[in-house]
């Protein structure tokens, strides 16, 4: 997956502190790690952006082992849930990051800050061709994941590299989350190359991050729609980046009239912003809008990455022409493998071969475009998480023993209940660190009654009116 000795006195990792890594001494940190993983096994990587972190991951594509990232920050109660479903062999987590139980298991080994603990014995191997899994919905700590291959990820990281014309020279910054596929992709396409990560734990809105990116000669940056929203607001492009030559946006639907704030700016500043679009499903990326189309295609996702392939279909799987609205289906060597719901789901072999059903309402122009309309099935993506709605109004129901439904769009959640007995703050704030977002991106109302038709469905379209 990696060329470590083709690029190895390139610097792979450099972090805020100054310290750095040669692909040379970034094999070294891997092989010393993966040495204890056995072939087949499964690693669970408690993630943030750091170096352990990062070693975690890489150590499974030299132990031929399979890799879960979680975000480190998840609820306890969420990690250990995950942890009884699939029982990992082994947990690589911060030193300080206690789990339950775990101190009753083997320490292994200990680098970077993170720590080695088996927490079960040896199981029937996994394929050796599966190497990571990843949460469908970002990271709400859902049980649900996505398979997804070494073949996936070398397809998916040569495409992106093709189309963004990555080259050794770039020194991407970390600004998304190493468990989230869209953050995932930037390390996997840039590593490819044998490029220099600025990896860094520090959030695009303090000073400490934008000083790192200067001072480091960041040439990229990529961000979700919130992100972009933020930077406005923030006055971006009066920073002195003069280094940074790339934007990317992807993990949900950007404004129209941002879009095209963001490519006029850039080219007044002598940079490109790049719209794309993808799934957790696709190894992370689906299509992208190429330069020179950025402003007359505003609001399109673009056309399929290199060596994919997208067409709409109507109900019955029938090719739709252009200008006719239907699912939006992607073929691709990107496709992952299917779902996991279970240990034994992780035995399946690839049941999608290629082909995804991405629960997208589509259309494509006469250009062969392809514009997004809705959605097929019920989930929202909030600062780039995908958020499940049926998921979270069980888990609603389950906390609080009554009825919940739950609507909304790409930046707000909308909760509604008819029990009066309900403190919306609290609410708003238990959902918020359930699913890992901010409470100002949850609304909760309490309504007197539910609209519904006269089968009994919700009527959503009322619901969303009120």
């Amino acid at each position: 997956m990696f060329d470590y000795q083709q690029f190895k006195s390139n610097i792979a990792v450099q972090i805020p502190t100054g310290e750095r890594w040669s692909y040379a001494a970034l094999q070294e940190c891997v092989n010393n790690l993966s040495q204890f993983l056995k072939c087949g096994s499964l690693l669970v990587v408690l993630c943030d952006n750091t170096i352990g972190s990062l070693i975690g991951y890489l150590s499974v594509f030299e132990s031929k082992s399979t890799v879960l990232l979680l975000n480190r920050y998840l609820a306890k109660e969420s990690i250990n849930n995950i942890l009884t479903i699939y029982k990992p062999e082994y947990i690589w987590l911060p030193e300080e990051q206690e789990v339950n139980g775990l101190e009753l298991h083997q320490h292994l080994y200990s680098a970077h800050n993170y720590k080695l603990i088996q927490i079960n014995s040896c199981q029937q191997p996994l394929p050796p061709e599966l190497r990571v899994l990843l949460s469908t919905s970002g990271s709400t700590g859902a049980p649900k994941l996505v398979r997804i291959s070494e073949n996936n990820l070398k397809s998916n990281a040569t495409s992106i590299a093709k189309y963004l014309k990555l080259t050794e020279l770039e020194r991407p910054i970390t600004s998304l989350p190493m468990h989230y596929s869209f953050g995932l992709s930037v390390i996997n396409s840039h590593l490819s190359v044998g490029a220099t990560l600025l990896l860094t734990n520090y959030s695009y809105v303090q000073r400490e991050f934008w000083s790192f990116a200067s001072e480091e000669k960041a040439t990229s940056f990529s961000g979700v729609p919130y992100t972009y929203e933020i930077l406005k607001k923030i006055k971006f492009w009066n920073f002195n980046l003069p280094h940074l030559h790339t934007l990317t946006q992807a993990g949900g639907k950007l404004k129209v009239e941002l879009i095209r704030e963001y490519t006029e700016q850039a080219a007044l500043h002598n940079k490109n912003f790049v719209v794309m679009y993808g799934q957790t499903e696709a190894t992370a990326r689906i299509s992208y809008v190429p330069q020179e189309h950025a402003l007359t295609k505003a609001g399109s996702i673009g056309i399929a990455i290199p060596d994919g392939r997208l067409e709409v279909v109507d109900s019955d799987g029938a090719v739709l022409p252009a200008n006719k609205i239907g699912e939006l289906l992607y073929y691709g060597d990107n496709v992952c493998w299917g779902y996991a719901e279970s240990r034994e789901d992780l035995l399946l072999p690839d049941v999608n071969h290629g082909r995804l059903e991405t629960g997208d309402m589509a259309y494509m122009d006469e250009d062969g475009f392809f514009y997004i309309v809705g959605r097929k099935k019920r989930f929202l993506k909030i600062f780039g998480n995908r958020i499940g709605l049926d998921y979270t109004e069980a888990w609603l129901q389950n906390k609080y023993e009554t009825e919940f439904i739950c609507s909304g769009t790409d930046d707000l959640l909308c909760v509604y209940t008819t029990s009066a007995d309900i403190n919306i703050q609290e609410c708003r704030q238990s959902l918020a660190a359930m699913l890992n977002l901010h409470p100002s991106a949850i609304s909760v109302k309490i309504i007197k009654t539910l609209p519904r038709s006269d089968t009994g469905k919700i009527l959503y379209h009322i619901l969303d009116s009120l």
